[in-house]
Parts: C-alpha cells; sequence; structure tokens
C-alpha cells in the first residue's frame, strides 16, 4: 500500500470491464476505501452494468481486507449521451473506421463527461481521488483516453469545483497483456479467474460464447484486443498457473 494514499477513499470507473475492474483491485490496494461508480448511458453492452454486483461479490470473497474496503456502489444515468451520439456502441450498426480515422465505436465526450460526472459524485462525498482504466497503449485510437486529455481534465475539474482531484490511470502506459498481468500481481489466479469468468468487454454485449479469456463474440475489437493481450500473458507466463494447459475459465 502506498503510504501517500493509506489513508483516503478513491471513486473508481468500474464498468464491469476487464480493465476497470484492474483498476479497482489496484485502488484497493492503496487506498483506505473505495467506492464504485457505473454509468447506464444506452450503451449496446449494457450487459456489462450486470456484471459489477458479481465482480464486487467475488471481490469480497478474494480478501478480507479488500471487502473491508469496499464501500458503496453507484450508478448514474445519463441517456442523453447515446441521444446525442451515432456510434456503433450506441447504436444497432456494423463496427467500422470512420472518415474521420476514429472507429465509430467512438463517443465522443464520453470519458469527459464521466470524469465530470464521477467528480460531482466525488465532490458530493468528499472524495478527490478518481481512478480510471484509460489507456494510450493498447486502444482505438480515442483521443478521449489520451494521457494529455486526462490531465487536462484534471486540472479543469480542480478549478472548476475548486477542489484538488487527482485523476489516477493505472493502466495508461501499459498494453492489454500487462494488465492481465498487474491483475494477477494484484490478486493471484483468483482475480484473473474472476476477470475471465465475470468481466465483460465485448461491444456486441455477447455473452453467449465463452472463451480462454472470457466471454465475447471474438471478433469486435475489444474482443480481439483482450484475446491478444490473453495469449502473450500466457506465453510470458509458462510456467504458471497459467501455461498451456489452462484454457478455460472455470465454471463458477
Amino acid at each position: 500500500m502506498s503510504d501517500a494514499f493509506s489513508s483516503q477513499t478513491a471513486l473508481v470507473l468500474f464498468s464491469g470491464g476487464q480493465d476497470s475492474t484492474t483498476c479497482l483491485a489496484w485502488a484497493l490496494n492503496r487506498f483506505a476505501r473505495v467506492e464504485t461508480l457505473g454509468f447506464d448511458y444506452g450503451q449496446r453492452h449494457a450487459v456489462e452494468l450486470g456484471c459489477r454486483d458479481r465482480l464486487i461479490d467475488g471481490i469480497n470473497g478474494l480478501r478480507a481486507d479488500w471487502a473491508a474496503k469496499l464501500g458503496e456502489s453507484h450508478t448514474l444515468s445519463i441517456p442523453t449521451l447515446a441521444a446525442v451520439s451515432e456510434t456503433a456502441l450506441t447504436r444497432d450498426v456494423a463496427i467500422a473506421m470512420g472518415a474521420d480515422g476514429l472507429p465509430n465505436t467512438f463517443v465522443p465526450g464520453r470519458n469527459l463527461v464521466f470524469l465530470t460526472f464521477a467528480a460531482a459524485l466525488a465532490y458530493r462525498r468528499g472524495i478527490t481521488h478518481i481512478v480510471g482504466g484509460m489507456c494510450e497503449t493498447d486502444y482505438s485510437g480515442y483521443p478521449d483516453c489520451r494521457d494529455d486529455t486526462i490531465r487536462a481534465m484534471q486540472a479543469a475539474l480542480s478549478l472548476g469545483m475548486a477542489r484538488s482531484f487527482e485523476l489516477h490511470t493505472p493502466l495508461m502506459w501499459i498494453d492489454k497483456a500487462a494488465t492481465w498481468k498487474l491483475a494477477h500481481d494484484l490478486g493471484g489466479d483468483g482475480l484473473v479467474d474472476l476477470i475471465r469468468e465475470y468481466s465483460h468487454t465485448c461491444y456486441l454485449g455477447e455473452r453467449g460464447a465463452q472463451h480462454d479469456w472470457g466471454y465475447g463474440c471474438g471478433e469486435c475489437p475489444a474482443c480481439s484486443l483482450r484475446a491478444k493481450g490473453w495469449r502473450e500473458f500466457l506465453a510470458a507466463n509458462q510456467s504458471s498457473h497459467y501455461g498451456p494447459g489452462a484454457r478455460r475459465a472455470p465454471n463458477r
């Protein structure tokens, strides 16, 4: 645990996905208390919101000290975000690249809106630390995932609310293979199995097919990144529990 944060509270943007679950474990390892926040914005893969309770139950069972730190779980509904966007995450359309060079899974302003609402909630609850899974290494080119964007948002939120917020992005400079490794470093085989079985990444909201790395369509950009990271994580950890024989998440 970092002494700098060991007596403070953090608010984690917790979608129910691989990245946000890893960030939740990261925060539980550092802060005295951790609250979570999810957003219902009319996303096509809203099934992710239903994964959060099972993930939190699993985390509670992994380590007693984590269970003692977990605080309130919040959900904010912001359907306006879907109403003003025409994207493959908020409409039933094929995933493709746009004329601007960005995939049509990009929801303009999404992370800016998320962080603003998170800061408003944190302000009311006396929290100054906000944790998000934004990443500039393994991402689809989303401009609101860049470190420069997050730093600018930190300055704007702190100025606009007269409170010194600190935005933490522990995944910013690591790829998906390293994200799997970070989860293992934080919570061992138990956390990795929990992420494989219960977290959700697939943009299409597919929970029918179970793969080595979890559930999903196996073809969308989110599934492809997650699967590629899993294979690379396995290759780098041949002597661990996750060697060549560990090919499927356990039934729970």
